[in-house]
């Protein structure tokens, strides 16, 4: 993901930071190890019908310091948001020998500078993530998905509009183009969604969703499970499949997700209630042309993954924010002799 991996003398991993340092159930917190694995924590609080519902990518091999690092997220960020909405606290490592302690074990924490929010995406460039701590989510009593089929990717969008601007609060709204719905046997525009709460509410939702013509409920925790898996893992498992590969991510208003999926020559995914799309490419320079002729229309795109010895002679991120130049000042105060993770912010840190 992102940047090169550049030579370095020395590597630092924190996978033997594995341990659950504070969990009490009655309290909706959790402090883990950055090396614990993702998969091994949702299972643990699974047992505690609890959640941490980031939905990473990669979710069965990443661990917690690599999901924060990476601020990867996942179909349900719509409802529950991203790692910035859930980490209340996290002690990481710098140059200087320092153990730094931000926030703590209480969802109401405002005592001074968050710092634990600078190391989220960071891609360790300025620090080692040591511990985190997260608030958690009850799991919903019930939860149901549906699976919507349309014709365009205009329908699709204009009916994601709809859900989006009525009372019905799903947890995840996911559109898939027909390359990306075929791979569940569907050569339709999918709309994906996932919704939770009582029986009650969720029954309204199907009532809902009746009024299209081309519904699916599902309702079997397994294969809800499997649904979600494969949306989740789409990355891994088109990327396994092309060595050549490359993902593109585009963040947009919701008014630009129909135009930004259509625009995609191949397989596509979005999070249609949240901005972002990401746009699969067999060969990494289609991906690269297709960067050139988005940078007009102010679309601002990365290419989240690529072959590893293609990244040098790509501009993976050709249009960053105005915010650049604030990261850039923040990376001279870590790391002023640029000795972490260099380029691994999509080359531009």
């Amino acid at each position: 993901m992102a940047g090169p991996i550049e030579s370095a003398d020395t590597s630092i991993t924190t996978l033997c930071l594995r341990g659950v340092l504070h969990y009490e159930p009655r309290d909706l917190t959790i402090s883990v190890g950055a090396g614990l694995s993702w998969r091994e924590l949702t299972r643990l609080l699974a047992e505690h019908r609890q959640m941490i519902p980031l939905d990473p990518a990669f979710g069965d091999e990443a661990t917690v310091g690599g999901v924060v690092a990476a601020n990867s997220s996942g179909p349900r960020r719509r409802l529950y948001g991203t790692a910035r909405d859930v980490i209340i606290g996290m002690q990481f490592a710098t140059l200087e020998g320092k153990l730094v302690q931000s926030g703590g074990m209480v969802v109401k924490n405002v005592a001074g500078l968050d710092m634990s929010k600078l190391m989220i995406g960071s891609f360790g460039t300025l620090a080692a993530i040591a511990s985190v701590n997260f608030k958690l989510a009850p799991m919903p009593e019930v939860e149901r998905s549906f699976l919507l089929a349309f014709p365009t990717s205009l329908a699709a969008a204009e009916a994601a509009g709809t859900l989006l601007k009525s009372q019905l609060q799903p947890a995840a709204i996911d559109l898939l183009s027909p390359a990306a719905g075929a791979t569940l046997g569907n050569n339709s525009w999918l709309l994906a969604i996932r919704v939770g709460g009582n029986r009650a509410a969720v029954d309204r939702y199907e009532h809902e969703f009746a009024q299209f013509a081309d519904s699916v409920a599902i309702d079997v925790d397994e294969r809800q499970e499997t649904l979600w898996r494969h949306i989740e893992n789409f990355t891994p498992a088109y990327l396994y499949k092309h060595d050549d590969g490359a993902v593109v991510r585009v963040s947009c208003t919701l008014k630009e997700v129909e135009a930004v999926m259509a625009s995609f020559p191949g397989a596509a995914v979005a999070r249609a209630g949240s901005g972002v799309c990401y746009g699969y490419f067999e060969h990494w320079g289609v991906a690269a042309e297709w960067m050139a002729k988005a940078a007009p229309r102010g679309w601002k795109a990365v290419i989240e993954f690529s072959p590893e010895a293609c990244k040098p002679k790509l501009d993976l991120w050709p249009s960053p924010a105005s915010d650049i130049e604030i990261m850039k000042r923040v990376k001279q105060m870590f790391d002023p002799r640029n000795l972490l993770n260099r380029g691994r912010l999509y080359r531009r840190i």
